[in-house]
């Protein structure tokens, strides 16, 4: 069986099509230095069962989360997910349902959209949430793109609490459209930047885009930063990483934020070696018709029976392409039904309790875990994810530790290479799932990459 259908008159024809003298001319935006000089080093054919057995070994290598002491964090967290999540949405009509175009045939789906929808708006503090994003990185461009339409402004400030690599998708999308984004560095240490932020605040800023909790476990208080956005004209968009806090800390919107993204992985999805994930959104009901991705509403039909529909789909795919607000997402029907099923079987009361058991691990090892010597906590408050300066490199020692069986933190230096200042932070995050044992064995691999 032919994999590549087309022989070289086809290809040539093609080529003269679109003005092009070779297939090498396609690649002229992909520098030299990255292309391959050869053949791509692949193995040559084989057996079913000996690519299993292969892939297999490759498999081994791995250190699974759940089979060492876990903690890792700065934006996909390990939490307990109950077993009947997964078997609900391996349910066929959740399992194979497509867009609902149809809503006479898509009510099921629909409805589960709309009672996700219910609970993301009260969790982020705001009056509509859409049916969901890919994750929460390209949420938090499509609120900077938000910003700007409603605004007509295309300046953002960035707190440099921000995940480095959420604003490394800002920067991505913004060669393309123009938007000018304000950057700066985190600091070791407990202050915030919300003084920056604020005095960086001018009649050309569109929005300004805080992380909360940010990258580093520090809380910000947005209030003050949202009345000086809001005094200059511009929009504060706040960024959720860790959807749990939202259950023992005040939520974005109570503080008035316009725009709420996050990322909803903690709650329902599992860590999946990094996707897929779900991305939340949630806004002011005077913005909703400038928000990406779809919106179900609840009717009644001609009979006055309760129903659902696709009210709001703002994307090319349903309207005039020049209109569209989006053309990156639909929504993550799957992962958003993960959540909602888990969020679900929480409920407000379980929520509440989970982000304080969460809340009582992480104090209980950062305190112990400061008193080794020349170790130093950062935080004077957080929730579930602080930061320790330690007195050697974080990374080695990360790896040190992994080698060792314990996947002990994640280092600064790792998310800002080349950053001399950052690179003894190490940010630890501890969920429900940390043991007394995984505790023990994580602060006697510390102490024995510090000696």
């Amino acid at each position: 069986m032919r994999y590549l259908p087309l022989s070289d008159d086809d290809r040539a024809s093609m080529l003269a099509t679109i003005g092009a003298k070779s297939i090498d001319d396609l690649f002229c935006d992909v520098p030299q230095a990255a292309r391959l000089d050869g053949p791509v080093d692949l193995p040559m054919h084989a057996s079913e069962m000996a690519v299993e057995r292969q892939l297999g070994a490759l498999a081994r290598k791995n250190l699974v989360a759940g089979e060492a002491p876990f903690f890792l964090g700065c934006g996909a967290y390990r939490h307990h997910v109950p077993a009947s999540v997964d078997h609900l949405i391996q349910r066929g009509e959740f399992l194979t349902s497509y867009t609902p175009y149809q809503p006479e045939i898509a009510q099921g789906t629909l409805q589960v959209l709309f009672e996700f929808q219910s609970q993301v708006a009260r969790l982020l503090g705001c009056e509509v949430a859409n049916a969901s994003m890919y994750d929460g990185s390209t949420a938090c461009w499509e609120a900077i793109g938000m910003a700007r339409r409603i605004t007509k402004r295309k300046r953002a400030i960035l707190s440099s609490g921000l995940h480095p690599h959420y604003v490394a998708v800002a920067q991505t999308m913004a060669k393309f459209t123009g938007d000018e984004l304000d950057l700066a560095l985190p600091e070791l240490d407990a202050a915030t930047d919300a003084e920056r932020l604020i005095a960086s605040i001018d009649a050309e800023t569109s929005a300004v885009v805080v992380q909360y909790p940010d990258i580093l476990g520090r809380i910000t208080d947005l209030a003050p930063i949202a009345e000086a956005a809001h005094a200059a004209g511009a929009l504060l968009i706040a960024v959720v990483t860790e959807p749990v806090a939202l259950g023992l800390i005040k939520s974005p919107g109570e503080m008035g934020a316009d725009i709420v993204v996050g990322e909803g992985q903690s709650i329902g999805v599992g860590l999946q070696f990094g996707g897929p994930y779900v991305g939340l959104f949630a806004c002011r009901e005077k913005h909703v018709r400038q928000m990406p991705g779809r919106l179900a509403g609840e009717t009644v039909d001609a009979e006055g029976q309760r129903g659902f529909v696709l009210t709001l789909s703002t994307r090319e795919q349903h309207i005039r392409r020049e209109k569209a607000t989006s053309n990156i997402c639909t929504n993550s029907g799957l992962c958003a039904l993960a959540f909602s099923i888990h969020m679900t079987l929480l409920g407000e009361k379980g929520l509440r309790q989970l982000a304080a058991l969460n809340h009582a691990r992480a104090v209980t090892v950062a305190e112990r875990l400061a008193k080794l010597p020349g170790v130093e906590l950062v935080n004077d408050a957080f929730f579930n994810e602080f930061t320790l300066r330690l007195p050697v490199e974080a990374r080695p020692a990360t790896r040190a530790m992994a080698d060792n069986g314990v996947l002990g933190g994640v280092s600064l230096g790792r998310l800002y290479p080349g950053t001399g200042a950052l690179e003894n932070g190490l940010v630890i995050a501890v969920t429900e799932t940390v043991s007394d044992a995984d505790i023990d064995a994580f602060e006697a691999a510390l102490k024995e990459v510090l000696a």
